[in-house]
């Protein structure tokens, strides 16, 4: 067989021994992607057309140029942006609801009747874009459910009296039998009946190996089977395997945000009616006391203006958007305002393991030779390197990459040949050559565990045994080590919130043990499906803890759509991962999470300090409007000034020194939070 795997302590039956199957590429292994592009939504062609006829007519107007050069853009600016929440506006009056786009429109269109286009213009471009980034999200998530589904496979070969038939997954019951070819993606959650493999399981339970799959073990949909045959038996209906049910857990967590949503609309449709109300009164009070139309009619137009939510729109989304341009010169992309708000929300962190705590692959962490074998460190990894080198298994490579790193020469190697249960053989220098699973004591002066039952030493990682012509030369020790600024990060996070992470993951007690004690945590839950993930943040949240969960992996989607903030490691994380969490670390820098937390702590003050600056200066021009008389050039240019105030003072997130340096993390007298900006 081409593909070697380890499957410890079992044997192939000889009714499912296959042949030799090709290696896998990586299209094999990874979900289609299908990915909606930007501009093949008509939301963002609008916003895309509004705001480039703004930004053409602005020279134009301020070079005092002919107003029928820069009116025209202008008038494509408010045609682009402005028709399609004019029309769902009036669809809402037609429900008799009023919300704030259709009273933007109005104001803007307000504007431009008392000769203010620029302003309208203005209102307009905010409004289309944010239309259009609220479109793109929603269809990026849609896009990334449809790909979880590509993980299942279409059809699956069932085994029945007359011999085998291949039928559509969706026409599996439980109780079929089905026969997993090597290769082949399992076609639906179910038990071994027979046969041995290992399955590639990591989109589900996130553990960075294959597991060892023999009668009487769980296999799940979608997951990847090694280079064994197996029969299995249907345990489940195909709409409720686990990979269904991560869909289901990932659209039930979206929609559990709706209620903030509600609360928003209510605050919109009472401002709305409010400002209505208001202007409209404004003009017929002093119309009916005798003042002349042309007068009541400014005074009514300049209070829509100077009462227009315009300044407190400005006043939250420059410091978001400025918090997220700054993360994102740092390897953070965080998806939008409401993502970066909620980051700085947070005051508990969970954490997966494999991928996100630790490099998610195996590496050679100890090389062992047995006393007497005549062998040193680099000859002892050096051959049993020759001997894996023409295989693709993950242990193997590991191996191998292990002696490239100390530049070690490698024998070729003849007769190379895997053995299901056992491991690879090989002739090296013309000796038989054994790399695979202990399987009986080695001399006390290896060091290692010799205990048959468990394929795993005191540290925590995988022991596999090299013989020469049958005899022990050694052992090498591989690892899933924790990534360098793990117990940084978690340090950051504890500084920040006030209490320490909890460790999530589907990986074993033991594995997981090993990595909490490196990264300093003490809450740990291992063995964990996507399903068990979502219970514990769950658990968490009926605890009044507002969760931040960091994942990497499809089974971790679930987890990060139910969490009030999610995070993603970008580098090898699922395509679902990435489009599920609010933020994806690009450069898998673990340091950079604490910081985007503080960023983001430091945007929502000023949010605060603006929205304070924005609702002074509405205030102060709407009573100057109606206990005065408000000079409309005073009013426009007041109602500017506040929007440009709050608009610079967003702004100053954009500075190098608002970004707190990763390796700064919980190590500041202050306990990590950020300095007053």
């Amino acid at each position: 067989m081409s593909l070697h795997v380890f499957l410890y302590g079992a044997r192939v039956s000889s009714t499912l021994d296959s042949p030799p199957v090709p290696a896998l590429d990586a299209s094999a292994r990874t979900a289609p992607r299908r990915r909606t592009r930007v501009l093949a939504l008509p939301e963002a062609r609008w916003a895309l057309l509004a705001t480039a006829a703004f930004l053409l007519a602005l020279p134009l107007h301020f070079a005092d140029a002919p107003g029928w050069t820069y009116g025209a853009l202008y008038a494509i600016a408010y045609l682009a942006g402005g028709w399609e929440p004019l029309l769902e506006g009036l669809r809402a009056l037609r429900g008799k609801t009023l919300d704030v786009d259709l009273l933007m429109i109005v104001a803007a269109l307000g504007a431009a009747a008392i000769g203010q286009v620029l302003d309208g213009a203005l209102l307009i471009v905010i409004f289309a874009t944010s239309g259009a980034l609220e479109a793109l999200a929603t269809a990026r998530t849609a896009d990334s459910v449809r790909g979880l589904l590509d993980l299942a496979p279409a059809t699956a070969t069932r085994v029945t009296a007359d011999g085998e038939e291949s039928v559509p997954v969706s026409r599996l019951s439980v109780g079929d039998e089905l026969l997993i070819r090597p290769g082949e993606r399992i076609g639906a959650d179910g038990r071994v009946l027979d046969g041995t493999s290992e399955a590639d399981q990591a989109t589900i339970t996130g553990e960075p190996l294959p597991v060892l799959k023999t009668p009487g073990d769980e296999v799940f949909a979608g997951t990847l089977n090694g280079t064994g045959a197996l029969r299995v038996r249907v345990e489940r209906d195909p709409a409720d395997s686990v990979i269904a049910r991560i869909v289901t857990l990932v659209e039930e967590a979206s929609r559990t945000k709706a209620p903030t949503q509600l609360f928003i609309e209510k605050i919109e449709q009472r401002y709305a009616v409010g400002v209505v109300a208001a202007t409209l009164a404004v003009f017929a009070v002093p119309l009916a006391f005798g003042a002349d139309l042309t007068g009541a009619l400014l005074r009514a137009m300049t209070f829509m203006i100077v009462a227009s939510p315009c300044a407190v729109v400005l006043a939250t989304m420059p410091p978001l958007l400025s918090a997220i341009a700054t993360a994102g010169r740092h390897g953070v992309l965080v998806k939008s305002a409401l993502a970066m708000e909620r980051l700085g929300e947070i005051d508990t962190a969970a954490l997966d393991k494999t991928g996100t705590l630790t490099e998610g692959a195996p590496e050679v962490t100890a090389v062992r030779p047995v006393t007497g074998s005549g062998l040193d460190e680099d000859a002892l990894l050096a051959l049993a390197a020759a001997a894996e080198h023409p295989s693709e298994h993950p242990l193997a490579r590991a191996i191998v990459a292990a002696a490239r790193t100390r530049d070690l020469r490698l024998t070729p190697a003849r007769d190379f040949a895997a053995k299901p249960g056992h491991g690879v053989t090989a002739t090296v220098d013309g000796r038989v050559v054994t790399v695979g699973r202990p399987d009986s004591g080695l001399d006390p002066d290896t060091d290692t565990d010799t205990d048959t039952d468990t394929d795993t030493d005191v540290e925590g990682g995988t022991v596999v045994r090299v013989e020469r012509d049958g005899a022990p030369v050694g052992t090498l020790v591989l690892a899933d080590r924790p990534r360098a600024d793990a117990a940084g990060t978690a340090a950051g996070l504890t500084a920040l919130t006030g209490t320490s992470p909890v460790l999530l993951t589907g990986d074993n007690p033991r594995a997981a043990a090993q990595v909490a004690t490196a990264t300093g945590i003490t809450d740990v839950r291992a063995c964990l499906l996507p399903e068990d993930k979502v219970t514990a943040v769950r658990e968490l949240q009926r605890a009044g803890r507002k969760v931040l969960f960091v994942g990497d992996g499809v089974n971790d989607a679930p987890a990060l759509a139910t969490a009030h903030a999610g995070v993603a490691m970008g580098r090898a994380g699922s395509d679902l991962a990435l489009e599920t969490a609010d933020a994806v670390v690009v450069r898998d820098e673990l340091a950079a999470i604490p910081a985007v937390v503080r960023l983001s702590r430091a945007a929502r003050r000023l949010v605060v300090q603006n929205l304070l600056v924005a609702g002074a200066f509405i205030t102060v021009l709407v009573l100057w409007d109606l206990l005065g008389h408000l000079p409309l050039p005073l009013g426009v240019a007041g109602h500017e000034g506040s929007t440009v105030l709050v608009g610079l003072n967003g702004l100053r997130l954009l500075r190098e020194s608002a970004w707190r340096p990763p390796e700064s993390a919980g190590h500041r007298p202050d306990g990590g939070r950020p300095r007053a900006l």
